[in-house]
């Protein structure tokens, strides 16, 4: 990202594709591309968010800057710290819950030495508790990247983690 006067400007590449991506909503619904914009930016700024990069993506697509942060700051799929090479989304909500989260929850706590929203030392993951991921017919479920995890039980947690550390 580029700083030009102390203000952060969206690479080229990031604002062809936010142009693109907003074609599929009326010209008036510019608020529609913070989604996309967000999600481009984290990535390309090593998986977080900063307040420049979101003020950036306000600039960018000529809505106030709350707006911005409102989306960045209540959904769980952007990080405004850096975080672990795997991120561990555990799903903590009621059907989770009633089939153990929690006892999968303290377990990951247990194993990673680290609370939820920290991140293990060596940076390989970060715990964080979500409200729901839609995957209630397995329950206890967890995320990281793309990949649900179902079912949950300590042994399948332990299994998880050593296949993950290799990464």
């Amino acid at each position: 990202m580029m700083t030009e006067n102390k203000k952060t400007i969206l690479p080229a590449d990031i604002c062809e594709h936010i142009d693109k991506w907003i074609l599929r909503y009326p010209p008036e619904q510019s608020r529609s591309g913070v989604f996309e914009a967000l999600r481009l930016v984290q990535e390309r700024n090593d998986g977080s968010l900063t307040v420049e990069l979101m003020d950036a993506v306000a600039d960018y697509l000529s809505i106030p800057n709350i707006w911005v942060y409102e989306v960045a700051t209540f959904y769980t799929m952007y990080y405004l710290n850096p975080m672990g090479q795997h991120v561990i989304n555990l799903c903590t909500n009621v059907s989770c819950m009633l089939n153990g989260s929690e006892k999968i929850l303290e377990h990951l706590k247990h194993k990673l030495n680290i609370n939820v929203n920290e991140t293990t030392p060596d940076g390989k993951f970060t715990l964080k508790e979500v409200e729901c991921l839609g995957a209630c017919i397995r329950p206890p479920v967890c995320q990281i990247g793309k990949k649900y995890y179902e079912n949950l039980t300590p042994e399948k947690i332990d299994e998880m983690l050593i296949v993950l550390a290799r990464d």
